[in-house]
C-alpha cells in the first residue's frame, strides 16, 4: 500500500476544498492509502522555536510527512497564490536545515476555486518551493478545478459531468507518478 499524505490548504471545517480531497479518496485507484495531515495547528515557523524540543505539533507533522511515500496538495487559491497555511507547512517540514521531511517525496498538486480559473495561480506558486524542497511534482496532467461550489451534492459526491472521470484519470497518473518516484 502506498501512503499518501494529504494536505488541504483551506482550514475551514466545512470547506469545499476539504470535500474535494475527501471525494478524491473515494475514487482513487486501489493501492493508495490517504492520511490527512493537519496543518491548521502549526505555529508559524520561527527558528527560535526549533530547538531540541520543538513544538509538539511540528514534531508530529514532520513525522507524518516522513512516514508518507508521497504528498498530495489539495488547495484553494488565495489572492492568486497558495494559502499561508500551506506555505507555513512547507517551512515547518523543511527544517531543521539538513533534515527536511519533504526531500524526495513525489508531489501531486490539485487546486480548486469557485471561479473558472481553478486555482491556477496557487498551483504554480506552490510548484516553486517544491523545486527547492527536492519534491518532484507531477507535471501532467495538470489539475485546476473551477466552479467548486457547484461540484458536489449534499452528500459530497461529485455531480459535475465529466469532472469525476477527469479526477479518476488524474489520480491514476498520480499513482503511477508516485510509484515511479519512490
Amino acid at each position: 500500500m502506498t501512503r499518501i499524505a494529504v494536505l488541504v490548504g483551506s482550514l475551514r471545517k466545512d470547506s469545499q476544498t476539504l470535500k474535494l480531497a475527501k471525494a478524491l479518496t473515494q475514487i482513487a485507484p486501489e493501492g493508495l492509502e490517504f492520511d490527512f495531515v493537519e496543518i491548521g495547528d502549526l505555529p508559524f515557523y520561527n527558528e527560535d522555536l526549533d530547538t531540541d524540543t520543538p513544538p509538539a505539533t511540528w514534531a508530529r507533522f514532520r513525522n507524518e510527512i516522513k512516514a508518507a511515500d508521497g504528498v498530495l496538495f489539495v488547495t484553494p487559491e488565495y489572492n492568486r497564490s497558495m494559502p499561508a497555511a500551506i506555505k507555513n507547512a512547507l517551512d515547518v517540514g523543511s527544517r531543521p536545515y539538513g533534515d527536511s521531511a519533504w526531500a524526495g517525496k513525489p508531489a501531486g498538486i490539485l487546486t480548486a476555486s469557485p471561479s473558472g480559473l481553478g486555482g491556477f495561480g496557487a498551483n504554480h506558486h506552490l510548484r516553486q518551493p517544491l523545486v527547492f524542497l527536492n519534491m518532484p511534482a507531477m507535471q501532467q496532467p495538470e489539475a485546476y478545478i473551477g466552479n467548486l461550489w457547484n461540484l458536489f451534492d449534499e452528500d459530497g459526491k461529485i455531480v459535475t459531468e465529466g469532472t469525476e472521470d477527469f479526477l479518476k484519470s488524474w489520480l491514476e497518473a498520480y499513482a503511477k507518478w508516485v510509484a515511479d518516484h519512490i
